[in-house]
């Protein structure tokens, strides 16, 4: 067993201070409902906000479901009723969701309707999409 004097105790709880007064930690989460997005405040000032309803889970939550959100300890996000959770870091890295729930938001506008292929091919009879000019000076 490691003994750890009272002073050394004092000196590492003054270091983890220190560092974690550097470090933006969330502060305070709410949705907005106006704009629909959620936004977390930090304690350093900072804001990080997304639209809520682009998280797995949260697609198709009413309003009131959505405000529910709450901020877990410093590094979650919860939403009770929706059974969904959310790390502060994951979002700010772009993870709203599983991986094949990614992959179906990157392809939104790339569906294969009968309608867009029809249009696709009747552009392609015109001789495709027009180029764009470069003006050049």
């Amino acid at each position: 067993m490691i003994e750890i004097s009272d002073a050394e105790l004092s000196q590492a709880k003054q270091r983890w201070e220190m560092e974690r007064a550097e470090r933006p930690i969330p502060a305070f989460v709410r949705f907005d409902a106006l704009s629909e997005r959620v936004i977390v405040e930090f304690t350093n000032g900072a804001a990080f906000m997304f639209p809520a309803r682009s998280l797995q889970g949260l697609e198709e939550a009413t309003t009131e479901q959505l405000a529910e959100v709450e901020l877990l300890g410093e590094t979650g996000l919860h939403w009770e009723s929706l059974d969904a959770d959310y790390t502060v870091s994951g979002l700010m890295n772009g993870i709203f969701g599983t991986r094949a729930f990614m992959e179906a938001q990157r392809r939104g506008g790339q569906s294969r309707s009968p309608a867009k292929v029809a249009a696709s091919r009747a552009n392609g009879a015109k001789g495709g999409r027009p180029r764009k000019s470069v003006e050049r000076s």
